[in-house]
């Protein structure tokens, strides 16, 4: 996930955190430099004290979240007797008293922190420490969602004489498997410009190799489908694959060749990756 991709999903993750909670302050980071992190994003903050924060494991409040790998939360942050104190003078700055930390847990590890906060002592109830949580799953769908695609792309051939598709017995294949994955992939993708960077990537796999654009125009939909039939999905196979019914699926199949002008699933097949839609 690039720099500018984690700003984006924490962000939002943060806002939607203080908008389902009203917690004045919310703030958080996804885990680079192992084992610390460190604090990019806040809203609501008041100083710039917490940012660039490095959290270790064990340390304050967070980094006992870190080690323990599931929420914690203190009522009165300078008078919490079970977590460490190094970061009170960061935390009395921004003038934070109740704080509840989450992790951002994918495949078992910690990939980052979120936190929100109030400017008071008091009891952080389950529907505020679960608002918080629920943002944390946000994050760590999209983070999902990106490893998941960054393995698919690599599979895929790079361009250059040495690694010519055409050249290489089965890696066309390789690229066909990469291009349908992706764009089953991309419609579980609720961030709208990282599902968009996704389709770009099919796209260029899709032309991979062609001169020219495709003369024909077919919905993603109808893409989705076609990719499917190519790997020689049956219709249920493809419904399943899709989160559509079978009955939706023939529908799209029969769009699809009616518009490249085929006569049954292969035929169209065979059309869309003449005219550079599939690769």
């Amino acid at each position: 996930m690039s720099g500018a991709d984690d700003a984006g999903v924490l962000r939002a993750a943060l806002l939607r955190l203080r908008r389902d909670t009203g917690l004045p302050v919310a703030f958080g980071g996804l885990l680079r430099d192992a084992p610390r992190l460190r604090i990019e994003e806040l809203t609501g903050a008041a100083t710039g004290s917490l940012r660039g924060l490095a959290i270790t494991p064990g340390g304050g409040l967070g980094g006992k979240t870190m080690a323990l790998s599931r929420p914690c939360a203190v009522t009165d942050y300078p008078a919490a007797r079970h977590i460490s104190h190094e970061y009170d003078a960061a935390v009395a700055a921004e003038g934070l008293r109740s704080v509840v930390a989450v992790p951002v847990v994918v495949r078992r590890g910690v990939r980052g922190l979120l936190y929100g906060a109030l400017r008071r002592p008091a009891a952080l109830g389950d529907r505020v420490v679960g608002a918080v949580v629920a943002a944390a799953r946000d994050v760590e769908h999209a983070l999902v969602v990106r490893d998941e695609a960054e393995r698919l792309l690599s599979r895929a051939p790079r361009p250059g004489p040495e690694n010519d598709a055409g050249s290489r017995p089965g890696a066309w294949e390789t690229v066909r498997e990469v291009h349908g994955e992706l764009r089953a992939l991309a419609p579980r993708v609720d961030d709208p410009a990282l599902r968009d960077e996704l389709l770009a990537a099919c796209g260029r796999l899709a032309t991979a190799g062609r001169d020219r654009p495709a003369a024909v125009s077919l919905t993603p939909r109808e893409l989705d489908v076609l990719g499917c039939v190519a790997e020689g999905a049956t219709n249920l196979a493809a419904a399943r694959r899709l989160g559509l019914r079978p009955e939706t699926v023939k529908a799209y199949l029969r769009s699809a060749a009616r518009k490249l002008g085929a006569h049954g699933r292969l035929e169209a097949v065979v059309a869309a990756r003449r005219s550079g839609l599939l690769p």
